[in-house]
């Protein structure tokens, strides 16, 4: 049985800001993200881990994101990255990447896959199999980075794994292609899937969906929380790319404070959902259900941090 996620648990987890504090002092986000199909995903991300208070956040990513992000976000460091396969993130880059100094590597939103072509399918399982196990740091694997990975297991190859912890961030289909089950809408067998893919990664599981799912090992056996907050408003696109940048950003600042273990790696994920699904909640109250968008949740951030805080 799934125990609750808090208000309580959330308000007492996030780090207090000092007054003397700067921006070296709440950690650094790589969003290796984005191509030129999907250009909003590596945008919302980024969104995500600023709005959750990171202190630097680095989007890697090909020319024509690179140049929306500056409009976008000038507030977010750029790295602009050679072009693979259907305008993608080539596999050439990783020296480039290896270079950057992060905290935190936030991978997958809107790299693309086999729904662009077999041969952006391939570069980005290439991205993902040299860049993660080359991570000095923690990671937040999501999205292509997932369905790359699955293809991965799929070949017999073990899961990519950074030096530090690990939290994936799946929807139910991604949860069954890495499982290479079916989906399941019950609330019994979405329990077993993120039990099993946290023994599978040895990090932190995120099955998202109504009600998600944060699963971790604790003393040697999987323990599972639920999320209470979210609604049809975060049925979307583009939310889940928000929910990982959050995710990532939260992180960042744990980190820099507790350090980069298993510790940091829950919390980051139980106090990401809640925030994330509150912000949803809230922008919900002034746009209704079908009018949300995902980027409407990413400026309520703020908003669900004062309403956890104050």
């Amino acid at each position: 049985m799934a125990v609750e996620i808090t208000e309580e648990f959330v308000w007492q987890s996030i780090p207090p800001r000092a007054r003397d504090s700067h921006k070296g002092t709440f950690g650094s986000v790589l969003a290796v993200a984005g191509s030129a199909f999907y250009r909003g995903a590596a945008l919302l991300a980024a969104e995500g881990a600023l709005r959750t208070g990171a202190g630097i956040v680095t989007l890697a990513s090909v020319e024509p994101v690179v140049s929306a992000a500056v409009t976008r976000l000038p507030e977010c460091c750029l790295c602009p990255c050679k072009e693979g396969a259907q305008g993608g993130i080539a596999p050439e880059n990783v020296p480039l990447l290896r270079r950057q100094k992060a905290t935190v590597l936030l991978l997958g939103p809107g790299l693309g896959g086999t729904a662009q072509s077999a041969a952006r399918a391939t570069e980005t399982r290439t991205l993902v199999q040299q860049l993660l196990p080359g991570f000095a740091g923690a990671a937040v694997l999501d999205a292509d980075g997932l369905n790359a990975t699955a293809q991965l297991l799929a070949e017999g190859k073990p899961f990519p794994h950074p030096a530090g912890e690990l939290v994936v961030t799946p929807h139910p289909g991604e949860m069954a292609r890495l499982l290479k089950t079916e989906i399941t809408p019950d609330e019994a067998g979405r329990l077993r899937q993120a039990e099993a893919l946290c023994r599978v990664t040895g990090g932190v599981s995120v099955l998202k969906g109504s009600g998600t799912l944060v699963c971790a090992e604790t003393d040697g056996a999987p323990e599972t929380w639920q999320n209470t907050t979210g609604g049809p408003a975060l049925a979307k696109a583009g939310s889940g790319d928000v929910l990982s940048g959050v995710i990532a950003g939260l992180w960042a600042q744990l980190g820099a404070a507790e350090g980069f273990d298993a510790s940091s790696a829950l919390k980051a994920a139980l106090c990401g959902v809640y925030l994330h699904g509150l912000a949803g909640d809230l922008a919900a109250l002034k746009r209704t259900d079908y009018g949300v968008l995902a980027g409407d949740t990413a400026a309520y951030i703020p908003q669900a941090f004062l309403e956890i805080l104050e």
